[in-house]
């Protein structure tokens, strides 16, 4: 990183360090990164030093890579500050909410004691930053914050327990009481809470005092335009599948009961000439494998290499985006905004008003239905499947707003004006 490294240099002695409390973080050799990669890394460049602690790589299967094993807690130093990667305490199930709770608990109290440590132990902070999920750090960042003298920014990716609420994953009543009680504490002890959109920002700021609506900050989410580019339909990863030249209808990403992709089984009983490519993995994945048993056209694979990941997008004809109904105001698909980077259109079933339908009617990028709607969901797929001009057009205007719109250079300055704030020097 010579950009940040220089930049570093030359504003190192106005800005101090801050503290990223994150579940990921993509190593350095790593072509694609997380939202929290690239921020940090923006950060870097307008001269902050910014000392990282996160997960060992373990996501993608739910335990610890190979080559990651063998230490709890790893060390590297890097030209703009540090990275300490810990023990995430992955569980086998999945599904056993009660186990990744424990896990992330866990996980959160040992991500407080080297928060403390990270950058020299207690040392003053410009600004303590918190990802949510798992929703426990944000308790983890306000310790840290408060021993390092310092403000927390609570950053909101996904609003818990909502989503797990709507989608019955949780239905205990004391379990259930516990997540809002949390939730409810964790906002508090915020000096800032960054959300993704304005459906996200009403849905946390409503859970706060009146007086303290004003500590809710809209910064969406970005695309990396670098990374990922249009490439031709006719992916290596196709023929790896065994798909040949017929449309594919891709939806990829966490297969989880926040989305409805039962959409996508019925979309392939009504249009047997396309593949319909599942890509990802969780929870709900072993269900739906089962319910498309007898359709030759529906395909699942498991999550790709992240250097593959506009290879993979390139793969799809048309993306789906779909999200089960009341949950469009609290979960925004950032997934979104990486279709829309790859050329690609996109149908989205979601509900109306929130901030992927209002993204894909300003740009042009694709439709949205209904959310749950079947036949509304067949009608748009095959609309856009009898003209793929319309399709190409689309996928073209998407990745013309995203280039305007969601850079990850507006990003990093919009954080950077909101810890120059907090930590009084406002710009």
């Amino acid at each position: 990183m010579t950009r940040s490294t220089s930049r570093a240099t030359r504003r190192a002695d106005r800005c101090g360090p801050i503290v990223v409390l994150c579940p990921h973080f993509a190593p350095d050799n790593a072509p694609t990164g997380t939202v929290m990669t690239r921020i940090v890394r923006e950060l870097a460049d307008l001269g902050h030093q910014v000392h990282v602690v996160t997960a060992l790589p373990w996501y993608r299967n739910h335990a610890i890579e190979q080559g990651w094993t063998g230490k709890w807690v790893r060390t590297e130093a890097t030209p703009w500050g540090s990275i300490t990667r810990l023990h995430p305490f992955p569980g086998d199930d999945k599904s056993n909410l009660m186990r990744r709770a424990a896990g992330f608990v866990a996980y959160s109290l040992l991500a407080g004691v080297i928060g403390l440590r990270a950058g020299g132990w207690f040392r003053r902070a410009d600004a303590v930053i918190a990802m949510s999920p798992p929703l426990t750090l944000g308790l983890t960042g306000k310790v840290v914050a408060v021993l390092r003298r310092s403000r927390l920014v609570f950053n909101i990716q996904d609003v818990f327990p909502d989503a797990a609420i709507d989608t019955g994953a949780i239905t205990n009543r004391w379990i259930i009481g516990a997540a809002r009680l949390l939730e409810r504490v964790s906002y508090r002890s915020a000096a800032a809470i960054t959300v993704l959109s304005d459906d996200l920002g009403d849905n946390v700021a409503a859970k706060l005092p009146a007086s303290r609506a004003e500590t809710v900050h809209v910064i969406p989410n970005f695309v990396d335009t670098d990374v990922i580019r249009p490439g031709d339909r006719l992916t290596p990863y196709r023929a790896e599948l065994g798909i040949g030249d017929e449309p594919v209808v891709l939806y990829a990403g966490n297969v989880g009961f926040s989305q409805s992709l039962d959409l996508l089984i019925w979309a392939a009983r009504q249009l047997p000439g396309v593949t319909f490519l599942i890509n990802g993995d969780g929870a709900a994945r072993s269900g739906l494998e089962a319910e498309a048993e007898s359709l030759l056209n529906v395909r699942f694979a498991r999550y790709i290499e992240p250097d593959r990941l506009s290879e993979l997008l390139a793969t799809g004809d048309i993306h789906v985006v779909p999200l089960k109904a009341g949950l469009g105001r609290v979960s925004v698909p950032s997934k979104t905004y990486s279709i829309m980077a790859a050329g690609r259109p996109v149908v989205a079933a979601i509900d109306p008003g929130t901030a992927v339908p209002k993204i894909l009617e300003s740009s042009g990028g694709g439709v949205a239905v209904l959310p749950d709607d079947a036949t509304a969901f067949v009608e748009a797929l095959t609309a856009m499947l009898e003209r793929p001009d319309r399709g190409l057009s689309m996928g073209t205007a998407g990745r013309i707003w995203v280039e305007r719109e969601a850079s990850p250079e507006a990003v990093g300055v919009a954080y950077h004006h909101l810890i120059e704030l907090l930590a009084g020097r406002a710009p």
